[in-house]
């Protein structure tokens, strides 16, 4: 295994106007087509593809972390990163570049009228930007598409994160706060279903909670005050009662009582054992992902006044 370096990445000339970061997993009955249209964009300076089942990583290390390891790779002035389900029509890249060099925010969002996913997912992505808008330094109601656009500065930025455990819309925001957003469309899926289940989504909120936030720790403090609190009045009614009144049995209540604070106890012990196993993983250097092989085609340089050919990256 090869560490990377985040010292390591310097700011260079950009080779191409732009460079579109895809992440693929079981993606092969959309991906060619996704491609072939993308080569076919007109956009001036050039671009690149760079999906990362050709940037070819060891392993699944989910989204994020294929995501990061592909703009490792890019190296246009501006770079968008997608989904390869074709719910983002190509043809949208050309207006969400022109809008990020048009207005020159470092990073652009992208929003929808409606959105072609099913009711769970919709659901779960409305969950998630709620509770971002209190984790994250975001503009509250802000909506965090995988379809962005960010500048080579943010990409250079977020990419010295090594950790394993990356949430790329929480390192952006974490350099800058220069953003805006861009209305477009969203179609069906053109095939297949979704990589995204239940219990991933539950790591992806985890790794926003956990990672980017101490508010979970915040939380259970509070509660840790509030249940002190109720705990204290609710001894000193026993005692009350004790000294002017026969106390009836109340088994039934002490036993709720008991597995009540019980489970809130093993809760509290769960979140900070979440931020120690974290530590632990980071401090050990658990990989944020393993590039297994990566081959470049390279173009034959343009000619002189001309832009450079589109390139993508082979493995």
């Amino acid at each position: 295994m090869v560490e990377m370096d985040p010292t390591a990445l310097e700011i260079a000339p950009a080779r191409f106007a732009l460079s579109i970061v895809i992440p693929i997993y079981n993606g092969s009955s959309s991906i060619a087509e996704l491609t072939a249209k993308l080569e076919e964009l007109s956009i001036p300076g050039g671009h690149e593809i760079v999906p990362v089942t050709l940037v070819c990583l060891a392993r699944n290390y989910g989204e994020h972390n294929a995501v990061m390891a592909g703009l490792r790779h890019a190296s246009g002035a501006h770079v968008i990163t997608m989904d390869d389900d074709m719910q983002n029509p190509p043809e949208e890249v050309q207006r969400l570049l022109a809008f990020a060099q048009r207005s020159g925010k470092e990073v652009i969002y992208t929003y929808y009228d409606n959105k072609r996913h099913t009711l769970w997912r919709n659901l779960a992505s409305r969950f998630t930007n709620r509770v971002a808008d209190l984790i994250l330094d975001k503009p509250r109601g802000f909506y965090l598409s995988s379809f962005r656009c960010m500048s080579a500065f943010v990409v250079r930025e977020i990419s010295r994160y090594d950790g394993p455990y990356p949430y790329v819309d929480g390192l952006i925001l974490q350099v800058t706060d220069d953003v805006d957003r861009l209305l477009v469309r969203h179609l069906p899926r053109a095939a297949g279903r979704s990589n995204y289940t239940l219990r991933r989504l539950l790591r992806l909120w985890m790794n926003m909670f956990v990672n980017f936030s101490v508010m979970p720790l915040r939380v259970s403090t509070m509660t840790g005050f509030v249940l002190s609190a109720l705990g204290a009045i609710g001894g000193a009614m026993a005692v009350a009662e004790a000294l002017f009144s026969s106390p009836p049995p109340g088994w039934a209540s002490l036993f709720a009582a008991v597995l009540l604070l019980s489970g809130v106890q093993l809760l509290i012990l769960g979140i900070v054992g979440e931020y120690l196993g974290r530590l632990y993983l980071t401090a050990n250097r658990k990989p944020q992902s393993v590039v297994k092989e990566v081959l470049r085609s390279q173009p034959p340089l343009p000619a002189e006044g001309r832009p450079p050919r589109r390139m993508r990256e082979r493995a």
